[in-house]
């Protein structure tokens, strides 16, 4: 782990109801102040390969997320992809974002970089298969992820009750 500072470290236990591991960066911050979306090397700790550099925190992010999960929004995002040429291209512009900022991460943190292939996160490039990891992506590079994007428009503001979890 890089130096995050501990008190995100601390607000990023109580939301994951366990340690975080690998953390290097905090990659976005919920309205509420509170860490939503962390950066982690793309290797644990242990040397352990972990795809997932994106990893959406906010315990109330992640239920609103599951809620569109459940109703069946990755089933229409996915049909829309083998219909839309245009989205199908920007979704694949996000899978290659994904795998440079993981690289990226990777150099900055010191460890192997992941195999050529290894998956990016959510599905990328050809299907939508967990919107948490899109709705990170896009928090943590607004703009990158177009199916990311419109998760977290059907999410609604899931901070407007305050912190997820106690600050500090």
């Amino acid at each position: 782990m890089t130096s995050v500072d501990p008190q995100d470290v601390a607000a990023v236990a109580r939301q994951l109801g366990r340690e975080p591991r690998g953390i290097t960066a905090v990659a976005h911050r919920c309205p509420c102040g509170l860490p939503d979306v962390v950066e982690t090397a793309p290797r644990l700790p242990d040397g352990t390969p972990f795809p997932t550099l994106y990893y959406l925190t906010c315990v109330r992010a992640c239920a609103a997320a599951s809620r569109l999960e459940a109703a069946g929004m990755m089933r229409d995002l996915t049909a829309r992809l083998a219909a839309e040429a245009g989205l199908r291209a920007a979704y694949d512009a996000a899978s290659q974002d994904y795998m440079r900022a993981r690289d990226a991460v990777a150099a900055g943190a010191g460890v192997p970089p992941l195999p050529a292939g290894t998956q990016t996160a959510g599905g990328m490039p050809d299907r939508v298969k967990c919107l948490h990891a899109l709705v990170a992506h896009e928090l943590a590079r607004p703009g990158a992820n177009p199916i990311g994007h419109a998760a977290i428009l059907a999410m609604g503001q899931w901070w407007s009750d305050g912190p997820c979890v106690a600050p500090g």
